[in-house]
């Protein structure tokens, strides 16, 4: 083999090593301009349109956003494995070792087939139907069908803040159906006539928009909206957190403030959230 081969292959040797060893990005984009964020899957679409502002305003910036539900954001960042932790919920008692960023706030709503006569449930119904002792929509006023429950996964926060708001335990609950992320809910009951779920008002709002086939219903005599939730009047809220450990690094606590910023309001409200008070 010739000086001038054996030179090729030392320098596709070293590049290989480089990429394999990180010393060079094979993507193009060194881990110092990547931002990672997993986690919940009602925050990510808001996640994701910050993300592409805030790489628009510093080129060579890449922000990657990936959902699992609230839980795996916090496992993420705990393990090291993600910048960022989307959480759609207040951090818990055990959590204290992180620390919460506020983005937004946001609703959590029963949503039923649009065709559906029945407008609205108290407290006492919504839990009735949900431990299976209304059955049939008829004795609230809606079709003769059997009700089918639509209910979240575990890790899901949405599950978290529903069972909590009814007073109930996920052992109280025998669902027809179990699903994992908003839009999964949305596209079951509008696929079902008989069908009840419930999922963030933000994004049933925007599906609604889209023609989909559902409706929101009032709880308590309470429209479902994102309008009321921002006066405080909707009972069933929640907070959008961005989680960190204690100390994020620079990239993430730059991205974090970006998205705390003024300039984020109008991305927030675009996705029908709610922005904090500033």
């Amino acid at each position: 083999m010739s000086p001038k081969t054996l030179a090729k292959f030392g320098a596709a040797f070293a590049l290989a090593a480089a990429i394999l060893y990180g010393f060079i990005p094979e993507s193009g984009y060194g881990e110092q301009n990547r931002i990672l964020l997993t986690g919940s899957s009602t925050i990510a679409p808001l996640a994701a349109e910050l993300a592409r502002a805030y790489e628009k305003a510093h080129p060579g910036t890449r922000i990657d956003v990936e959902t699992g539900g609230s839980s795996r954001g916090i496992s993420d960042i705990r393990r090291g494995l993600a910048d960022i932790g989307m959480v759609s919920r207040a951090l818990k008692p055990t959590e204290s070792d992180l620390v919460s960023h506020l983005v937004a706030r946001d609703g959590v709503a029963l949503i039923i087939h649009k065709t559906n006569p029945v407008d609205g449930l108290t407290s006492d119904q919504t839990s009735a139907l949900y431990t299976r002792k209304i059955a049939n929509w008829s004795a609230l006023g809606g079709p003769d069908q059997k009700v089918v429950l639509v209910h979240k996964a575990q890790g899901r926060s949405t599950l978290e803040i529903f069972l909590k708001y009814f007073g109930l335990s996920d052992d109280d609950i025998r669902p027809d159906v179990v699903i994992g992320d908003n839009e999964q809910g949305i596209k079951t009951v509008a696929a079902n006539p008989s069908a009840i779920g419930y999922v963030s008002i933000g994004t049933a709002e925007t599906a609604i928009e889209h023609g989909a086939s559902i409706k929101l219903l009032h709880l308590d005599g309470i429209a479902a909206s994102t309008a009321l939730v921002a006066d405080g009047r909707f009972p069933m809220t929640r907070a959008l957190n961005f989680v960190t450990k204690d100390t994020s690094s620079p990239k993430a606590a730059d991205f974090i403030a970006f998205a705390q910023s003024d300039s984020a309001d109008a991305l927030i409200r675009s996705l029908a959230f709610v922005p904090p008070k500033r």
